[in-house]
């Protein structure tokens, strides 16, 4: 939390499918992020994954859920809670069908793609991204600083599906409709399980 969010800021964690009902969104909002530590565990396994917000999200939002969380939430982070952006997210995940977690193979195929895509954009003078296990393929997150604007989710939606061109094949695909502001990412060292 203390790489992926900046002291203060604003973040939804949103926990889906929990104890196999589909229909189940638990969510909350975090400045304190000891206290988001402390409610994780809770979730852990339980749910299909525990995710947060990248982007820094609009402070009245805690009034939603003030460092707790929240069962059958029925409100989440809308495009437009999100004041700048902080992330380009890169997801990288074997080519399979969904709801199926990927092989060792499949996993170590998506994680070499990864590492090349991150030594291409380094060629290119890209930053050093945070490179990441998403549980089924690989992550890059691209520090960025931009408004929340038609303009940057048209920049962002652009380098992603050029990404996703020249990098995706029959075997790892490159997604390309992770550029809206408030993307809900999966928060690293709990479980996945999807599939």
């Amino acid at each position: 939390l203390g790489i992926l969010a900046q002291p203060g800021q604003v973040v939804e964690v949103r926990i889906l499918n929990i104890d196999g009902r589909r229909n189940r969104v638990d969510s909350g909002y975090f400045d304190d992020f000891a206290a988001l530590a402390r409610a994780i565990p809770a979730y852990n396994g339980r749910a299909e994954g525990v995710y947060i917000t990248l982007n820094p999200v609009n402070p009245d939002l805690l009034a939603r859920a003030a460092n707790r969380i929240k069962p059958w939430s029925n409100l989440t982070t809308a495009d437009g809670d999100i004041p700048r952006r902080r992330w380009l997210p890169i997801d990288i995940d074997p080519a399979r069908p969904s709801g199926i977690s990927s092989s060792k193979a499949e996993h170590a195929a998506a994680q070499t793609r990864a590492q090349g895509i991150r030594e291409w954009l380094s060629d290119l003078n890209w930053p050093e991204p945070i490179y990441a296990d998403s549980g089924n393929g690989a992550h890059l997150l691209y520090p960025i600083d931009l408004p929340n604007d038609s303009a940057s989710a048209l920049l962002v939606q652009r380098c992603l599906q050029a990404l996703a061109v020249k990098h995706s094949d029959a075997a790892v695909k490159i997604d390309g409709g992770n550029y809206n502001a408030a993307r809900i990412w999966k928060l690293y060292f709990t479980l996945t399980a999807k599939g």
